[in-house]
């Protein structure tokens, strides 16, 4: 993660003082709107005063929890490009006084800050940058510096490049994405009699080690973390400003990342199913469950929650949970202790406060492996989604809600710190590919198989095998 990012740590409940704005800038907001306080915290203001609020001057540089704020929720009003195009004419219209070599001076005083500003931009929402006409203007933005400070017009040349090579890396890991997505598509229509020749390998014959294969899901969660920008949990949800009759920018919500790290949990629930309904014998269909029970618990002690919870989603799928002749071989005492640990009830209490652990480990820890913290992701998206909707985002008075624009951001950059922990455990490049790779059953396959291993109980799962021998293909 870039350095200029914050840290949860910087949001407090009063993020940003105002003893710096009586300081330097209160004349400059006075001349665009109000900007309203408690407690020395900003809590709410116009728009037009909350955009010019972010622009340096000479004197001034905006508060970076500030700046990262602004950037993140400013979307739920206006495209990045308009506020990209908007700070760069504020910028440039406050420094123009009609004499050329003034206005050089000006802009070679402001143009520091200026790099700076673009520079938390580029590095904390480089995807924003996708677009073109943003490109275009940091273009442009280059230009004008460039005029005034050659040192900050070569700043700006470096941060394009990383920019670019950031943007490179982004579209490697989407092709990389889609080639698995599609190697892993493949119908698996013959792995039932692929599994009763001996022929298909499973999981237990790739790794058999519980702690190593939960290394390796974590390489892979931290992997796919590292790669979803933090605006795409507001573009998840986000709803044009209604203020503004612009087309919606949110029709097409960018949330790539976000979605594929979302079909990841679910590809990993059907694979643990997969794996423990596809055995013919039922010993060892119990020694599939036993290891995933283990693999579990590696995860949680780890720090790895979000794979943790997609076991346990697996082994709790009906296919699975049904096939009591298997599980009245396992001794399930570790498992009830890992469902108690994620049991939903209470809002999820038990879990909230494993996570509190971990994020302490976390921040006290001495090696890369006691910073790992990967939350259960889809709760994680439902706490910002009601806090978006919990919270009106326009006060009945116009101004912008910061107060809820704070909490949105204190979420997100919490996120932002356990994303940027470089996972230390060591690659096994043929677990990963066979957890990445392999194909899966779907639900209806699930039913089939366990139907096949475990027979129907009443008339209801007889009628059900029935009609599934008739709809799901046959090697």
């Amino acid at each position: 993660m870039p350095p200029t990012t914050p840290y949860a740590g910087k949001f407090s409940p009063s993020p940003y003082n105002n003893n710096n704005l009586h300081k330097y800038h209160q004349p400059v907001e006075a001349s665009y709107g109000d900007m309203c306080y408690h407690d020395n915290s900003l809590v709410s203001g116009s728009l037009e005063a909350l955009i010019q609020h972010l622009v340096p001057t000479v004197d001034y540089y905006p508060d970076r929890s500030y700046v990262f704020t602004f950037l993140l929720s400013s979307r739920l009003f206006l495209h990045p490009f308009e506020l990209m195009s908007r700070v760069c004419h504020l910028c440039v219209e406050q420094h123009r006084s009609g004499d050329l070599l003034l206005d050089k001076i000006r802009i070679r005083d402001v143009a520091p800050k200026m790099v700076q500003l673009l520079t938390e931009w580029t590095e904390t929402f480089p995807y924003d940058f996708r677009d073109e006409r943003m490109m275009r203007c940091l273009k442009e933005m280059s230009h004008h510096l460039a005029r005034g400070d050659e040192y900050s017009w070569r700043a700006m040349q470096q941060m394009t490049q990383r920019l670019i090579r950031r943007l490179a890396a982004l579209g490697q890991y989407e092709e990389a994405i889609a080639t698995l997505n599609a190697s892993a598509a493949e119908r698996p229509t013959a792995l039932k009699a692929k599994q009763q020749s001996g022929q298909r390998s499973d999981v237990l014959s790739v790794c058999d080690d519980a702690f190593i294969l939960a290394q390796q899901l974590t390489h892979i969660e931290l992997d796919r973390l590292s790669f979803i920008g933090p605006e795409e949990f507001i573009q998840a949800f986000g709803v044009k400003d209604p203020l503004d009759n612009h087309k919606s920018f949110f029709r097409k919500r960018k949330t790539t990342n976000l979605e594929a790290y979302v079909a990841w949990f679910n590809r990993l629930s059907y694979l643990v199913a997969t794996e423990i309904c596809m055995p013919v014998k039922k010993k060892h269909r119990a020694r599939a469950l036993e290891f995933f029970i283990d693999v579990a618990r590696e995860c949680f002690n780890i720090g790895n929650f979000n794979s943790l919870m997609a076991i346990i989603t697996g082994m709790n799928m009906s296919p699975v949970s049904r096939l009591k002749k298997t599980w009245s071989k396992v001794n399930t005492d570790k498992f009830d202790i890992l469902e108690h640990q994620m049991d939903p009830s209470s809002n999820f209490s038990n879990y909230r406060t494993a996570l509190q652990g971990a994020t302490q480990r976390s921040i006290t820890a001495h090696s890369n492996q006691e910073k790992i913290v990967i939350p259960f992701f889809s709760l994680l998206i439902k706490d910002i989604y009601f806090l978006n909707e919990g919270c009106a985002s326009r006060l009945p008075n116009g101004h912008v809600n910061f107060e809820k624009l704070w909490e949105l951001a204190k979420q997100v950059s919490e996120f932002l710190v356990w994303r940027q922990v470089t996972c230390p455990f060591d690659r096994d490049r043929k677990i990963l590919q066979y957890l990445v790779t392999t194909p899966v059953f779907t639900e209806d396959e699930l039913h089939l198989a366990s139907y096949e291993t475990e027979g129907p109980e009443n008339h209801m799962e007889k009628d059900s095998r029935r009609s599934l021998r008739c709809v799901v293909p046959v090697a």
